[in-house]
């Protein structure tokens, strides 16, 4: 990877193209319907330094090499400390960043670059995948946006939450987006997620723990992880230390009733119990709890 590609925020920032002609009005395209304030600069003003004060961005965007280097220098003069990125079309040597082609879709959007090598190749890929992509893609990340918080709370989970994400895009709710039909995708995405919140009411991930952590299964580090409000005995406290979230709410394995009911809030609880996991399970199925037990591993004997 010869470059890094990095995306910057344009809400509330100022971008400044200098220059004229084709090359600066399709600089300036590419900011149209954004959140950019976007500052343009002719051919005497693009050699003031003073005209660039408060850049976050900076094109110089002309057919003429030298007045494009002496704009570049005036930039440059303006940001001595390299404070905004500057590109230079067609100028390689005086870019922080080159340019990609662009495809864009709102909240999503898709950058391809050669490095400067070579911009008609980075064109004619974008074009070929406009023509694949889903027309939906850009409301539906909206909707994602909108409901970021809610979908982290339900799927703590790295894992489940990717599941989520990909049922998402194959699902109702994606081909309502395709359609145009933005409500009906929230409806479907706003269904899906209250039916994954239903499921996991009631449910609580009980770990046995060894004494061995080492023997702790990976499904039962994922439980501790995953969890928002964690409980354990003394001999459990030592995996709720390594495992559990700094953040996840403690509760006591005496609270039967409040652990249940904190699931029925939407909170994912684990209980981690070194002794007698057997019969917390039972007290908390007698307060209608659905338990998955977790079994530590088996221990390996030691020739």
């Amino acid at each position: 990877m010869d470059a890094f590609p990095a995306f910057f925020p344009l809400r509330n920032r100022l971008v400044v193209i200098a220059g004229d002609g084709e090359p600066a009005h399709a600089k300036a395209r590419l900011f149209e319907g954004s959140p950019a304030r976007v500052r343009r600069l002719g051919r005497d003003e693009g050699l003031d330094p003073s005209a660039y004060q408060g850049a976050h961005l900076i094109f110089v965007a002309s057919f003429d090499s030298a007045w494009a280097r002496a704009a570049a220098a005036a930039a440059r003069a303006a940001c001595p400390s390299g404070g905004a990125p500057l590109n230079v079309v067609d100028q390689p040597d005086l870019c922080d960043f080159t340019s990609p082609s662009v495809i864009d879709r709102g909240r999503l959007v898709i950058g391809i670059g050669t490095s400067g090598a070579a911009p008609v190749m980075a064109s004619w890929l974008r074009a070929r995948l406009e023509a694949l992509l889903p027309p939906g893609l850009g409301p539906l990340a909206d909707l994602f946006g909108a409901r970021r918080e809610a979908i982290v709370n339900a799927f703590p989970d790295m894992a489940r939450r990717r599941a989520f994400f990909r049922e998402m895009l194959t699902g109702e709710a994606a081909r309502a987006a395709d359609l145009g039909d933005v409500d009906a995708a929230s409806r479907a995405l706003d269904a899906a997620l209250a039916r994954e919140v239903a499921a996991a009411a009631g449910r609580i991930a009980l770990v046995e723990v060894p004494s061995d952590l080492e023997r702790l299964s990976l499904r039962a580090v994922q439980a501790l992880s995953a969890a928002d409000l964690v409980a354990a005995d003394e001999g459990g406290e030592a995996a709720v230390t390594r495992f559990a979230r700094r953040d996840a709410a403690r509760g006591g394995l005496s609270q039967a009733g409040e652990l249940v009911q904190a699931t029925q809030d939407g909170l994912i609880v684990t209980v981690a119990a070194a002794k007698e996991p057997e019969a917390h399970a039972g007290a908390l199925r007698e307060r209608g709890a659905r338990v998955d037990l977790i079994r530590p591993a088996p221990a390996i004997e030691q020739p």
